[in-house]
């Protein structure tokens, strides 16, 4: 059979080049007898180069990309972490050619990649659910907290299976958003909705999903802080819509100032720009402010008079160091002002990766959905289905962070050692850093109220602005450059985040040990006076 069809093959091949020399038969009967001889041939045919031109050209370039990818930016992963990787790579396989010895990664709230340990009680509950096996053995006793063994059955009871390997419900396992409640009842003393939580790797797909809900077109604008995380303004990119900047006061400590809402609301409607949510970072980041109360109920009253979604970034809920602050989510100032689930449309995002637990590689978190109608609600659920659920590991520790140790539990007074020690050795290290920047020449920062960062402002000399503009730079990305290539120490470029013209910051963490930020300090201090010396006008 095979050797019918090459023959036959062969001689539809032989016929059509006879028709080729044939000028008086038709074109289309060339490509009909080129196109049998394409299938029955077991010898592949070439094309004359008349009929195909070899392309050349890759079948993606920077040109035929999607454009809101180009649009898109994320600075803390940007160019200057890129080149500290270089760096750290340099350094490991020629360690004396810098003078320094390792890179301090001062960009990102990643707590365990400077040395943060995890919380005993989390990881014991962890192991125990990924192993339920062990739980069984005698030894457990010995090497587990009693605490932690009952919370892995527990949790283990909730899921189908007991298989934290398998696919969950698409908002996330049932018992652990009921404990998760509970945990926000707890909190805020007013009633919680298992119902209303999705359960995601982290905030940010939350905050995606959210902004792809909200976002039609370019004709849809979202009100984000400036300075601002910039998740916000590369999600709003991917998804087609309009940043709509309103600016936090630095004069006043980063404050939020409802009459500039008002302003650029106004401003957005006049060009044609619909404002559907209001983006809310509290305690904030990059700027370390934590809300008052009574800036967050005129928040939520902006809100409900002007028909927003309040979109409330509360990942840093636990990283509050001042005494005259704390922390109160805007859920709770919400229903203490009287509005309920029919006045405003509020959705709060949480995360496992901050707080005193940093867990930022498990990529957990949730949403708490509230205030949309069911069939709205059930495109956010059709939206989180897609998705399939967030991985298992991270619905854990969500529910965990949410209900820890408590009193009488074997682990609780361990658990809050480990807690209130991380929690007040950051504290230090930011009273420390703040210190530290003020007593440079030309740089001044706000206290750190709260959250993982301080956002100092630099005030450069003329000559390293010009400098800056010669490499087509940022004065700011020109500084921080300089300084990684000096000192070691990566830090985020404040025009990353967003900035009023003209004034320049750069983000840095509170993060490196407490053994590590008098280095920090120094290495800083010495570049920037070396800085400041080389540019002087």
């Amino acid at each position: 059979m095979r050797r019918f069809v090459v023959g036959r093959g062969r001689r539809l091949i032989n016929h059509s080049h006879h028709y080729q020399n044939q000028k008086h038969h038709s074109h289309n009967h060339l490509l009909s007898s080129h196109y049998h001889s394409r299938f029955l041939s077991s010898t592949p045919v070439l094309d004359s180069p008349s009929s195909m031109a070899p392309n050349t050209s890759p079948p993606v370039t920077i040109d035929n990309l999607n454009p809101k990818v180009l649009k898109c930016e994320y600075a803390v992963r940007g160019e200057i972490v890129t080149l500290a990787q270089g760096l750290q790579q340099e350094l490991q396989t020629n360690p004396g050619k810098y003078s320094f010895d390792e890179i301090l990664y001062c960009n990102i709230g990643n707590p365990q990649s400077l040395g943060q340990q995890p919380i005993t009680f989390f990881r014991e509950v962890l192991a125990l659910c990924d192993h339920p096996s062990i739980l069984d053995r005698s030894e457990t006793q010995a090497l587990f907290s009693a605490d932690s063994i009952e919370r892995a059955w527990q949790i283990l009871d909730q899921i189908p299976g007991r298989a934290t390997g398998a696919y969950s419900h698409s908002q996330g396992i049932k018992g652990l958003r009921e404990t998760i409640a509970a945990g926000i009842e707890a909190r805020d003393g007013f009633p919680a909705d298992p119902n209303d939580l999705f359960l995601t790797d982290g905030a940010s797909p939350a905050v995606h999903m959210m902004m792809q809900l909200l976002t039609r077109s370019e004709s849809d604008g979202i009100l984000c802080p400036i300075p601002q995380y910039p998740l916000y303004s590369a999600s709003i990119a991917l998804h087609g819509g309009t940043l709509v900047p309103y600016y936090l006061d630095e004069a006043t400590g980063w404050g939020l100032e409802i009459s500039d809402l008002k302003k650029q609301l106004e401003d957005a409607k006049a060009k044609g720009v619909t404002v559907r949510a209001l983006v809310v970072i509290n305690p904030g980041n990059p700027t370390g402010q934590v809300l008052s109360e009574e800036n967050q109920r005129e928040i939520v009253e902006f809100c409900k008079q002007e028909g927003l979604v309040l979109l409330a970034d509360e990942v840093y809920q636990e990283n509050v160091y001042v005494p005259e602050k704390k922390f109160h989510s805007f859920k709770k100032i919400a229903r203490s002002m009287g509005y309920g689930e029919k006045d405003i449309s509020l959705v709060s995002f949480q995360s496992v990766s901050k707080g005193y637990y940093g867990e930022c590689g498990k990529r957990g978190g949730y949403m708490e959905v509230t205030g949309f109608s069911p069939v709205v609600r059930e495109q956010i659920y059709k939206v989180a289905s897609v998705n399939l659920c967030a991985n298992i590991s991270g619905q854990i520790l969500a529910s965990l962070v949410m209900s820890p140790p408590k009193v009488g539990d074997e682990s609780y007074e361990s658990y809050c050692a480990e807690r209130d020690g991380i929690l007040s050795s950051l504290a230090r290290r930011a009273r420390t850093l703040e210190d530290a920047f003020n007593s440079l020449e030309g740089i001044t920062c706000n206290k750190a109220e709260g959250a993982m960062y301080l956002f100092p402002r630099i005030h450069l000399p003329e000559k390293a602005i010009k400098a800056a503009e010669a490499e087509k730079s940022a004065p700011d990305a020109f500084y921080c450059r300089r300084l990684l290539n000096a000192t070691g120490i990566v830090l985020v470029p404040g025009s990353g985040f967003g900035q009023v013209p003209g004034t320049w910051h750069f983000r840095c963490t509170i993060l490196p040990q407490e053994d590590k930020i008098p280095a920090v300090v120094s290495r800083l201090t010495d570049f920037h006076k070396s800085f400041m010396d080389q540019f002087c006008d």
